[in-house]
């Protein structure tokens, strides 16, 4: 099978500890892989080293050509500076120096309207930010979406539409999506393969043979209850 990404013994260790320790799984071109875990399992450890934005050992190999569109859980920027959407997909246009998918294209495609785009990103309500940060991500055609926690400060209705728009999106540019989320129906819904993230031990495979009650209890330190529906 053709695979976008191959991680064999990924360990990342800071600060005096291993955060990852011998990690090792496959994501095949155009699926959906969603990393799950308790907070402090390193999940955003994973994605930086992904990208090489943090030292490690072991293996990362991305297939060839492979071009990465990276969604953080939040923007290191004050909310109240006087910037707009378009001042950001603008500064992100002049980074990637591409004739790719033009600013309008992503932001009509994240179905984010230019007008609210224009308005300064301190007006932005939370999902409208989401979706600002996840056009300036398409911009440069990446192959490869990066996902850490799409919703993240976003109200409970604005969720759903958050994953069912990145869903879209990954179905219309043939994209590879690998995705951080607390959201087990959205795991179980969307992902092709899941990582579940642990320091006793992870576990990768389909949602419905990793995401048993079971898995789940040891996994997050707590029975949860889990419905199936068809």
């Amino acid at each position: 099978m053709d695979h976008a990404l191959v991680v064999e013994g990924l360990s990342v260790a800071f600060g005096g500890g291993e955060v990852l320790r011998d990690l090792s799984f496959s994501v095949p071109t155009g699926s959906a892989l969603a990393v799950i875990g308790p907070n402090g399992a390193g999940k955003t450890v994973l994605f930086r080293a992904l990208i090489g934005a943090l030292p490690h050992r072991g293996v990362v190999r991305w297939a060839p050509g492979i071009r990465i569109g990276y969604v953080p859980q939040k923007l290191d920027i004050e909310r109240d500076l006087p910037v707009t959407g378009h001042d950001l997909l603008a500064a992100k246009a002049s980074v990637v120096r591409t004739a790719g998918l033009a600013s309008a294209e992503a932001l009509e495609l994240v179905g984010l309207p230019a007008e609210t785009a224009r308005r300064p990103i301190g007006a932005l309500s939370g999902g409208q930010f989401q979706r600002l940060l996840l056009a300036m991500a398409l911009l440069g055609q990446p192959s490869v979406l990066l996902c850490d926690e799409p919703t993240a400060g976003v109200d409970e209705p604005g969720q759903e539409a958050l994953y069912e728009m990145i869903r879209r999106v990954q179905e219309v540019r043939g994209l590879t999506l690998l995705l951080i989320s607390h959201e087990l129906n959205v795991v179980y819904r969307y992902a092709t393969n899941v990582l579940c993230l642990s320091r006793e031990r992870p576990c990768f495979g389909p949602p419905s043979e990793v995401l048993t009650p079971a898995a789940i209890k040891a996994l997050y330190g707590a029975p949860l209850r889990v419905h199936r529906h068809d």
